[in-house]
């Protein structure tokens, strides 16, 4: 592979590959397959058409989630992609390393997203189990609300933001020689762990407010980038925080309680 080492090129090739996701989540969100972007329908698999059915439909829910973390979540991660590409310029195999740190990142975040639609699922099961639950659907908004309010004042949450703050302390902790391509996998792995650490919370808000709302997607998007990558992002936390409880807290009083079984 040739290199694509100087900046001019690089860069700009991210961020037409970000601006390539929001565009097609923006034309598939009003395809006749937008369903496949929202986790609402992710718990009506068709299990009665056959493996094959099964395969496409949880492969276009894999897909949803990939573009929506390479639109949301790569544009946070851009400080040390290009950290990175600083240290590793004079490299013959510079792109290719570069590839595989965004693979990695990006494989972290995949496995999120499995696991949370999984964990979405069971809660659609239940869903159809418990009548109290279905008496009071209002639960499914507060819960991620007032859960990701109280995390912003979580020490994980600091620490892990802390680490994705710091991109050159992180490549240089992570990036010791030895098999170069598989410790490049390896440091977006790491990176996207951490960032999955500081992050999870507001990245299950899509699942409170839509996840097939492109609106919502950028007004994510731009918190998390704010929280990692500006200087004073940090301090964003603990207001989000209490906004965000304070409108969990609001729609918990603002619903009748039904105690029905």
């Amino acid at each position: 592979m040739k290199p694509l080492g100087h900046r001019s090129l690089f860069v700009p090739l991210v961020v037409s590959l970000i601006t390539l996701a929001w565009v097609t989540l923006w034309i598939w969100e009003r395809s006749p397959y937008g369903r496949y972007l929202s986790h609402a329908e992710f718990g009506h698999i068709d299990l009665a058409g056959g493996l094959r059915a099964v395969l496409w439909q949880a492969g276009l829910y894999a897909a949803g989630w990939t573009l929506m973390t390479v639109a949301m979540m790569l544009p946070t991660t851009l400080p040390l992609i290009e950290t990175f590409r600083r240290l590793t310029r004079r490299r013959l195999d510079r792109t290719q390393l570069l590839l595989l740190v965004i693979m990695g990142y990006l494989g972290i975040w995949l496995a999120f997203g499995f696991g949370a639609h999984l964990f979405d699922l069971g809660l659609h099961k239940a869903f159809d189990r418990s009548s109290w639950l279905q008496a009071n659907t209002w639960v499914f908004g507060a819960g991620p609300l007032l859960a990701a309010g109280a995390f912003q004042f979580s020490r994980l949450k600091y620490r892990c933001l802390d680490k994705c703050r710091a991109p050159l302390s992180f490549v240089v902790q992570h990036w010791r020689g030895g098999d170069s391509r598989a410790q490049a996998l390896v440091l977006g792995a790491h990176h996207g762990m951490f960032c999955v650490g500081c992050c999870w919370a507001l990245m299950l808000l899509m699942f409170a407010v839509g996840a097939g709302n492109v609106g919502w997607m950028l007004a994510l998007g731009a918190v998390m980038a704010i929280e990692k990558n500006m200087p004073w992002g940090r301090k964003l936390s603990a207001p989000l925080g209490a906004a965000l409880l304070a409108w969990g807290v609001l729609i918990v009083f603002n619903h009748p309680w039904s105690w029905q079984r």
